[in-house]
């Protein structure tokens, strides 16, 4: 049975066991507030409010949070004796935190997490004001809002920042989500943030404009063409590092890119730009690494270079 957790009594200590479960509540039942909600849940937790004004938050609750109430943020604030969650979205978080506070909604004795990756503890301040105990509470994966979340994520890393005296309670309370802590610094939570952001997000982009171009050549089912391909490439790439590059820049093969680029500006001109962004940071890679001499990869350099933003010769 997993221990449970509860935010620090006034004459404890952070480390002082406790035999109750948290009360939780739930501000933004999003993709990721959701899910967290409901693996919180599962770890023995009572979340006992939620909000979001949306239909499909609406209809993600009913789903993943069958039993939990919509209240105000207000009220969810109020009801969240030892954790408020606040998964809204990053422009958001700073109005929504500064609106509770004004309100009277936060209290001592309160742990207020956010879901943030680019911020950390700087846009709590208005909970510290109030006396409660900012956490900053970053899942590192991709939520679709759906049940399916919950398989993965057991194993993932959560971004932490949080003051000193609250790294063990934040330490169990990722613990009772199968998580790993991976603690960010306050002042490197952007550069966090941006590099799982270009990992992840620009992924997703890279992978969809490969399946589009595999469509314009005649590629029926492009995903069946892409996925043993990515699949070897991703591992490679988080096992071997830059050693992991193949294909023509690092060949220095210029007059392949040089057709790539002769083709993309006929077929889908908005690939081009694209296409010269990661080539040329490629070449810095690939050069960088060894993999190709300087003197190799000149051709290479001239072909990319030759080339504006929009793929004019």
């Amino acid at each position: 049975m997993r221990a449970s957790l509860s935010p620090r009594p006034v004459d404890q200590s952070v480390d002082a066991p406790t035999p109750r479960s948290l009360t939780v509540g739930v501000i933004g039942v999003g993709r990721v507030g959701a899910v967290l909600a409901a693996a919180l849940a599962a770890a023995g937790h009572r979340v006992v409010a939620a909000t979001g004004g949306s239909a499909a938050s609406r209809a993600r609750t009913a789903l993943l949070l069958p039993d939990v109430p919509q209240r105000s943020a207000t009220s969810v604030a109020r009801s969240a004796t030892d954790l408020l969650l606040v998964a809204v979205p990053d422009d958001a978080l700073a109005t929504v935190v500064a609106g509770l506070a004004e309100a009277g909604a936060l209290r001592p004795g309160q742990v207020v997490a956010h879901t943030s990756g680019a911020h950390g503890l700087a846009v709590l301040a208005p909970v510290v004001g109030a006396g409660a105990t900012p956490l900053a509470l970053h899942p590192a994966m991709t939520f679709t809002g759906t049940p399916d979340d919950l398989t993965r994520l057991p194993g993932i890393s959560y971004g932490l920042t949080a003051p000193a005296q609250l790294r063990p309670f934040a330490t169990r309370l990722v613990a009772d989500l199968d998580g790993v802590p991976e603690w960010v610094a306050e002042s490197d939570r952007t550069l966090y943030h941006a590099a799982l952001v270009h990992g992840a997000n620009h992924l997703i982009t890279l992978v969809n404009e490969a399946a589009d171009r595999l469509r314009d050549g005649g590629v029926t089912e492009p995903e069946r063409v892409l996925a043993p391909l990515l699949r070897a490439a991703l591992d490679n790439a988080l096992r071997l590092g830059d050693d992991a590059l193949t294909g023509p820049i690092a060949r220095g093969d210029a007059g392949t890119v040089e057709r790539h680029l002769t083709q993309l500006a006929a077929t889908a001109p908005e690939s081009v730009g694209p296409y010269l962004a990661l080539a040329r940071r490629t070449a810095d890679r690939v050069i960088a690494s060894g993999r190709l001499q300087p003197t190799a990869a000149q051709p290479v350099l001239e072909a990319l270079g030759g080339r504006d933003r929009e793929g004019a010769a």
